[in-house]
């Protein structure tokens, strides 16, 4: 039985409604998401703002609770790095901000692990740059195949010098391998994905390959995985590695709907 796989930041929901359509019509197994945003006082969906010095941008305060109402047929597992405050006028917001994954409920979780790959949980605002980073795994048993896979994502930390290597983000990669082995048992498939933040060229990728895994992205020719929302040149961010056991039917990434400034990542397999 053929499975999809979709990673994507999600921007904090900035593009909501395109985002939010694009989500429940590619019909996933899997969403592994970046960038999501929960307020956990009220279930009432508005818009926020996050303010950075002068950097402003336009947040879904509750994005978590309206991606779970466009995917009734999934199980969601948030897992924040920071909780701080948005704003609707003066007024202030708490919220926490991190990862989330939806998972089909034909697929069981049968074993799950999440921890962070740099820093640790900031509770007291979101911090100075660069900040906590998580990441999620979840090993899931699919009855209709007789198997398992297992399935990870990671945002990786922002550098305000840039993508290019640094002792962290070594460090980074070899805690995110350590959180893998946790959950993923050898030989079975395994895919991991995200907003890497990092240079095709990283090595990054070297760390990963020690658990037989390689980039689907640059592998296939794609040069770009950012939207006309994303103004920069160094358009690499996101990434989709694989290991052998994985029998890739299709991957793209995907173009049209912009829903973010990222695009989103879409695997489907064997």
């Amino acid at each position: 039985m053929a499975l999809r796989i979709v990673s994507l930041n999600a921007w904090g929901g900035r593009l909501h409604r395109p985002l939010l359509d694009y989500l429940a019509a590619c019909n996933a197994d899997i969403y592994c998401l970046q960038e999501i945003v929960r307020d956990p006082a009220s279930t009432m969906s508005q818009w926020s703002a996050y303010r950075d010095g002068a950097h402003e941008l336009a947040q879904r305060t509750n994005l978590l609770e309206e991606i779970r109402a466009a995917l009734p047929e999934h199980d969601a597992f948030f897992a924040p790095n920071a909780t701080g405050d948005l704003f609707v006028g003066v007024d202030r917001v708490p919220t926490f901000f991190g990862l989330a994954t939806f998972v089909r409920r034909t697929l069981a979780v049968v074993g799950q692990a999440t921890d962070f790959v740099h820093g640790s949980f900031s509770a007291e605002g979101f911090g100075a740059h660069p900040r906590p980073r998580n990441a999620h795994c979840v090993r899931l048993y699919e009855a209709a195949g007789g198997r398992t896979l297992t399935v990870c994502h990671m945002h990786g930390l922002r550098d305000l010098a840039g993508k290019s290597d640094t002792e962290e983000r070594d460090a980074q990669a070899r805690s995110l391998l350590r959180l893998i082995r946790q959950v993923w048992a050898e030989g079975e498939p395994l895919i991991v994905c995200g907003d890497f933040n990092v240079l095709p060229d990283s090595r990054t990728f070297e760390i990963l390959s020690e658990a037989g895994l390689a980039d689907l992205v640059t592998a296939r020719g794609f040069t770009d995985t950012r939207t006309s929302h994303y103004s920069k040149d160094v358009r690499f961010a996101d990434y989709m590695l694989t290991n052998s056991a994985v029998k890739v039917v299709s991957f793209d990434v995907v173009e049209r709907p912009e829903v973010s400034d990222h695009r989103p990542l879409l695997l489907e397999m064997e």
